[in-house]
């Protein structure tokens, strides 16, 4: 079971700027708990993502020697991809590719036919120096904006994506209006036809749902799972209001009930716990 841990996503959406020594200190945290992934940082324009322009100084003062978590950025142009691709430290860039084309003109400026010449792009730079690409499907649960929708259209999406090189992909609830029978019944739709690739869940949920939405994503088989500890973020793009992410506590409490082996440190979890309400601002 992989869990990968989102401050990059907790972070965006605050409008107060976070010092980046708090940063480095919250992430340098996080990377003694043994999470597969950490979503870092963002290479998007600091224009649109203000919270994270401090990416580049954050990483110089990343020591990953002692940690086997992976880095993972957001970015969203090939100048971005370029930029991130530089940096060794950086295991993985995410993209976002919305099935609504609304949310991806929102989040990248771009039509949809224009992003996925840019994930052909940014998987060309992937192959070149040595990175991974994880694609996030963003709306992968519906959208608010009227645009087309359906479970067989994300499948689509995942099968476009293998065509392209692609071999891990996230499907994102971007508003947290997924619920356990949408969210079982979409992966193993997806599972159905792509169970060689690697199929995680990016779901946002409000404290009262996140155990049921985190079971039904379980037990239909996703062993990949994004979650921020103390449920903080959201995308500032998707709506007015932010629904949080899925708090990593409810995930970390979920696997341990059911015996699941994750192989994160438990005192430095509860560590990265007590200091996340210093990080972020109330």
């Amino acid at each position: 079971m992989k869990v990968i841990e989102c401050p990059r996503d907790a972070m965006q959406g605050i409008a107060e700027f976070i010092p980046t020594k708090k940063k480095i200190r919250y992430l340098k945290q996080l990377l003694k708990v043994g999470f597969d992934t950490l979503d870092f940082g963002s290479f998007v324009s600091p224009k649109v993502i203000p919270q994270l322009k401090d990416t580049h100084e954050v990483l110089e003062n990343l020591d990953l020697h002692e940690s086997q978590t992976k880095l993972l950025a957001i970015i969203a142009n090939k100048r971005g991809a370029e930029e991130a691709a530089e940096f060794d430290q950086v295991t993985y860039l995410g993209f976002p590719l919305s099935i609504s084309e609304t949310f991806q003109v929102r989040n990248t400026n771009n039509t949809l036919v224009e992003a996925l010449n840019t994930v052909e792009e940014i998987q060309k730079i992937c192959q070149k120096s040595g990175k991974a690409l994880v694609i996030y499907i963003s709306m992968g649960f519906g959208n608010p904006y009227g645009d087309p929708y359906s479970e067989e259209l994300v499948t689509q999406f995942v099968g476009i994506m293998e065509q392209i090189g692609v071999k891990t992909i996230s499907l994102a609830d971007t508003i947290g209006v997924a619920n356990p029978d949408s969210i079982e019944k979409l992966f193993k739709n997806v599972m159905a036809s792509y169970s060689h690739l690697e199929i995680g869940v990016h779901l946002h949920s409000t404290p009262e749902s996140a155990n049921e939405k985190i079971d039904a994503a379980y037990k239909a088989g996703c062993r990949r799972m994004d979650g921020a500890i103390g449920g903080y973020g959201g995308c500032p793009m998707a709506k007015n209001e932010l629904v949080g992410n899925l708090a990593m506590e409810s995930i970390v409490n979920y696997m341990q009930e059911d015996h699941i082996k994750l192989n994160i440190d438990k005192e430095e979890f509860n560590e990265s716990v007590r200091l996340a309400p210093q990080i972020f601002p109330n």
